[in-house]
């Protein structure tokens, strides 16, 4: 990702270039391992980030090669999941995800030959994947650059507070994606920017 071109582009737009302007960012390398990811989105869920650090490794110990293999965790006895410190329903949705990837091959799929809906429209056909987790998927494991997650609770007060927002509810989305317009194609970009930036402000 060309950074320097999507900031020139954000920095236009004056409410996103205000956020820009106080936060440094680190550029990052997406994943691409949507399979593994997914497993890990779904572990963390809920949870502070220590605890599902914890939890998820404790799962991944469960492997021979600390790799969960979609052939290895569909036949994993629950009760091993729920003794890493799993619940019975995130248990299984793991092996939802894993029988999944067993049928569509997730490993070796080719994402890039998918739009961004087509792939939250394919993913979230797994009981227990929901929308806002294919968009953090897009955005941090297949490096989309243009996803604007209107779920996301942070996404909501960071527009809020930079831009004013009153609405609530449909109406504030409504308005998030229509103030968000200016930032194609980099609305991942300006995202990552908004996250930290509504972390450096006073409640």
């Amino acid at each position: 990702m060309n950074l320097e071109e999507a900031l020139l582009h954000l920095k236009q737009e004056p409410h996103i270039a205000r956020a820009i302007q106080s936060i440094e960012m680190v550029d990052f390398t997406p994943s691409g391992n949507v399979y593994f990811d997914l497993l890990e989105s779904i572990v963390s869920q809920q949870l502070s980030v220590k605890a599902a650090s914890t939890i998820f490794n404790r799962f991944l110990l469960l492997f021979p090669d600390q790799y969960p293999h979609p052939e290895l965790l569909i036949e994993i006895e629950p009760e091993r999941l729920r003794a890493a410190g799993l619940s019975n329903q995130k248990a299984a949705y793991l092996q939802n995800v894993a029988r999944f990837a067993q049928q569509f091959d997730l490993e070796n799929h080719r994402w890039d030959s998918m739009s961004d809906d087509e792939v939250i429209h394919f993913l979230t056909q797994i009981k227990g994947v929901g929308k806002w987790t294919v968009q953090m998927l897009l955005m941090f494991t297949l490096g989309r650059l243009d996803v604007l997650p209107t779920d996301d609770l942070g996404i909501q007060q960071g527009m809020a507070k930079l831009f004013g927002i009153q609405e609530t509810g449909k109406e504030l989305k409504l308005k998030m994606i229509e103030l968000a317009e200016p930032w194609r194609p980099w609305r991942t970009v300006a995202c990552r920017y908004l996250w930290r930036w509504k972390d450096t402000q006073n409640s």
